[in-house]
């Protein structure tokens, strides 16, 4: 069933669709906006489907270097689907520019999927050493994380490839037990977070008491 939702100051299509895990399009055209008549104010009908976000996507901040041929060599997509996704009419890019990556959609019936740890850089960390201690090698480590450098930073959270048998260390680098703690960063969703860690919206809802798809920048959750 839709529900409703009234424009604040500051709100885009973009954040209000990526707020409630819903595609753009659909979205503008459910309520016949685009960018710019979207007004404060304003009440907006939200598809029924929330937490599918049916066009797939990720948020990707610019890096110095990038082009979008090497971003989109990366993601495994092309340079006219990215251009598409951010209505882009040219392939200029800006370090720090956010734009929107389109994922491919799988048949996951059909593949194997791997189990994640959100791991914490420590002092003295390097790529090769936390391959070698969860039996990862440093392409695919950079692979998942979309590095484009072996450099690490302290406090960095990466994401590794584990078996079930590995004991695993939360995103503090503490002992895991039964839950893991995860810091929402820009552009996430409960969608977004849920398939990385392979649960549900609605379990990470009830998990953490939610009542709502909202979510904060620097929110701690417990998947």
């Amino acid at each position: 069933m839709n529900q409703t939702y009234v424009v604040k100051q500051g709100d885009t299509l973009w954040g209000i669709s990526n707020q409630f895990g819903v595609s753009v399009t659909e979205l503008a055209e459910l309520n016949k906006v685009d960018a710019k008549s979207l007004k404060v104010g304003q009440v907006l009908t939200i598809p029924g489907d929330i937490g599918i976000n049916p066009d797939n996507m990720f948020m990707y901040t610019v890096k110095k270097g990038d082009t979008l041929y090497s971003i989109a060599k990366v993601y495994g997509t092309s340079v006219s689907d990215i251009k598409k996704l951010n209505y882009m009419s040219n392939d200029n890019l800006y370090v720090g520019q956010v734009i929107r990556i389109p994922e491919t959609y799988i048949d996951y019936d059909k593949v194997i999927i791997p189990d994640y740890i959100n791991y914490a850089v420590k002092k003295g960390d390097s790529l090769y050493s936390i391959g070698k201690k969860y039996g990862v090698d440093v392409s695919t480590l950079m692979e998942d994380n979309a590095l484009s450098s072996n450099i690490l930073k302290i406090g960095q959270n990466l994401k590794v490839r584990v078996s079930k048998s590995v004991g695993v260390e939360e995103c503090f680098g503490e002992e895991y037990i039964s839950d893991t703690k995860y810091i929402v960063k820009r552009g996430d969703t409960l969608y977004s977070i849920s398939k990385m860690f392979n649960t549900t919206v609605d379990s990470i809802k009830k998990k953490n008491n939610l009542t709502n798809n909202n979510l904060n920048v620097g929110q701690m959750l417990i998947i």
